[in-house]
């Protein structure tokens, strides 16, 4: 049964639309059910927005973009900053929420909450730091004065993973840079957005900056913002499969965008590696929001000189966790999202062992109500399964054996995606060396974890284009404006 404080807090939640500064039902009257993934219930009905919703969403973000866009920029940071705060104080309530609608466990849902909100720390101080130039020509005859502008009214996509964090790493530098945003959060988790929304309405965020349309079915929405010509910028995280929809859509009004998409994250444990770190950094790196992270390692090379400790350990590490409802005191694996990523997993391990792999612990999906799969370690997979190509979002790691650099660097690159890499040895130049070569956006060097509001974020390849985060995170919602001003 969903928590009784949980059912409280769903309960006070607006769950309309919110356009305008105003909730409100979706024009056709639809809603769609909101589930507990450890429990199977329904915990919420939320508006289900369409077509008309979302063409009301852009025309009114379009139409409060100049007065956005005329406020100072230490009047969005100030924002922000209560905001932020806002967002700390209420962490155990957003926390919860969280956890009854996605299953992450509560005390990694209150991590979330904290990462989330440094994200509008952050952007509050950047708010103010936007910056320009000016310059003379070389032959001196004009000055250069380029100046920074927001880009317009912004189509905001995340997905369920990270209900809170993905929303203000967005919307924190839209509202640093002046820009309004029309926002579609992932409709396994809603809720978390729509409590975002109350607070930063609180906080103070003028009416028409930040509409959200809640939708079951996401095509006539995005659809409808992509071709209305009036969004000037896209900020999508999800599915390479449907980014490059959406780079499609955009090419049709030459929208400005960042993508965040898929991962196939290689993990690297060199035999000169501190063994107990590479394990810690393991547990990180794989068991983050159960493996259904983007950045999850989800190809573990381990140098066969090393292959059977580390294994062996991390199989003792990951076989101890205890799996239940993310509520629950003690739960440190809650349930996948849905049925249907609970079949992936299956399928995966599944197919690995038919190909020759060992299950050094879980393997097995339990009995019961929710989507519940136990951690798992396989040893000795085969480059030929399903899983090495294939992002698993689940909790499974499988560990492959590597003899020499040249061997590992191209198992590691063999993959259409470049997000992140990881990578443990205690050779300085072997870890800059083999981090030159590995071609991902972001190397975490003997540390499984690098999402960090100050850092840039992003991946090279078919993982995405453009940076969230970091001093270049702004940027992605401004404008360069270049004057040219004869000398006199």
């Amino acid at each position: 049964m969903t928590d009784t404080r949980a059912a409280e807090l769903i309960g006070k939640l607006n769950t309309g639309l919110f356009i305008g500064g105003s909730w409100s039902a979706a024009a056709s009257g639809a809603t769609f059910a909101v589930e507990n993934p450890a429990t199977g219930e329904q915990i919420a009905t939320v508006a289900d927005g369409g077509a008309a919703d979302a063409q009301r969403a852009i025309e009114t973000a379009a139409a409060t973009q100049k007065s956005w866009a005329a406020t100072s920029p230490r009047s969005r940071s100030e924002i922000l900053y209560r905001a932020h705060r806002l967002i700390l104080e209420r962490a155990d309530d957003l926390a919860l929420i969280m956890t009854t609608e996605m299953g992450k466990p509560l005390a990694e849902a209150k991590g979330e909450v904290t990462y989330g909100a440094e994200f509008f720390r952050w952007f509050a101080e950047e708010a103010v730091r936007i910056g320009g130039d000016h310059t003379t020509t070389g032959d001196g005859a004009n000055r250069i004065v380029v100046t920074k502008e927001p880009v317009g009214p912004c189509v905001l996509i995340t997905p369920w993973n990270f209900p809170l964090a993905m929303g203000t790493r967005k919307i924190g530098p839209a509202v640093a840079a002046g820009c309004t945003m029309v926002f579609k959060p992932a409709e396994l988790t809603p809720l978390t957005a729509l409590a975002l929304a109350d607070i930063l309405t609180e906080a103070g965020l003028p009416e028409g900056v930040l509409n959200i349309v809640t939708t079951n079915t996401p095509g006539p929405v995005v659809t409808t913002w992509m071709d209305s010509g009036l969004a000037r910028k896209l900020s999508f995280t999800g599915s390479t499969q449907v980014g490059k929809l959406l780079l499609e859509q955009a090419s049709h009004t030459v929208m400005r965008t960042s993508m965040e998409l898929g991962g196939n994250a290689p993990f690297v444990v060199c035999a000169d590696a501190d063994i107990d770190r590479a394990v810690e950094g393991a547990m990180v790196a794989k068991m983050r929001n159960m493996g259904e992270a983007c950045t999850a390692a989800n190809r573990i090379f381990v140098h066969r000189s090393v292959a059977e400790e580390f294994g062996t350990k991390l199989a003792e590490r990951m076989g101890a966790l205890v799996v239940g409802d993310g509520v629950a005191e003690g739960t440190q694996v809650g349930p996948l999202v849905e049925d249907k990523a609970l079949a992936k997993v299956r399928d995966l391990v599944a197919d690995a062992v038919e190909r020759g792999a060992t299950v050094m612990c879980g393997g097995t999906a339990p009995e019961g109500p929710g989507h519940f799969y136990p951690p798992t370690v396989l040893s000795g997979v085969s480059p030929e399964s399903d899983l090495m190509a294939t992002e698993i979002f689940g909790p499974v790691a499988p560990l492959i054996p590597f003899d020499d650099e040249d061997e590992l660097i191209a198992m590691a690159n063999d993959t259409p995606w470049g997000l992140v890499g990881y990578l443990f040895s205690q050779d300085i130049d072997r870890a800059l060396r083999l981090s030159a070569a590995l071609e991902v956006g972001m190397v975490g060097l003997n540390t499984g974890l690098v999402s960090n509001p100050a850092a840039p974020f992003g991946g090279v390849k078919e993982s995405g284009l453009g940076r969230e985060g970091g001093r270049v995170g702004i940027e992605e919602f401004l404008e360069t404006k270049y004057l040219a001003i004869p000398r006199t």
